[in-house]
């Protein structure tokens, strides 16, 4: 976000984890990361790391270790709930922990993510239903199970 016209991240530059992310999904992920090749300074973030099944955290902080000797430049990011950093991804990589505060202030991050996040052309799209023709919107609810 150091300029206004840096893209969002490409679908390949983030993984979601949950607890049925596989093996194989974080495998390639990693791979992807730590592989050298042509892709430029990008910078690869895995979400929810934190809700990965043991098994699936182990290998893939084995994957990471073997990866990692051939490659000292990749850009990872795993973000995880602070409620279950003793899980064992974040446990795992806790030596690398850095606690982050955002550089820029709120108001500047949302106008940022509104200009990547509105639909060009208003259309008939799912973009017409969220203010100001965004392709992306939240609905949430303080009250559980009420047809969200």
């Amino acid at each position: 976000m150091n300029s206004p016209k840096q893209p969002l991240p490409t679908f390949d530059e983030v993984l979601l984890c949950t607890p049925q992310t596989s093996a194989e999904q974080v495998g390639l992920f990693l791979r992807r990361c730590l592989i050298p090749c042509h892709g430029g300074d990008r910078i690869y973030t895995m979400l929810y790391a934190d809700e990965l099944s043991y098994d699936v955290s182990c290998r893939a902080e084995e994957l990471f270790q073997y990866l990692q000797r051939s490659n000292s430049s990749y850009r990872l990011i795993i973000l995880c709930n602070c409620e279950r950093e003793n899980s064992y991804l974040p446990s795992a990589f806790s030596h690398y922990k850095v606690h982050m505060v955002p550089q820029r202030p709120r108001a500047e991050i949302q106008q940022y993510l509104q200009q990547h996040f509105r639909v060009a052309q208003p259309s008939d799209s799912a973009a017409a239903v969220f203010r100001e023709h965004m392709c992306v919107g939240i609905v949430s609810s303080k009250r559980a199970g009420m047809g969200k």
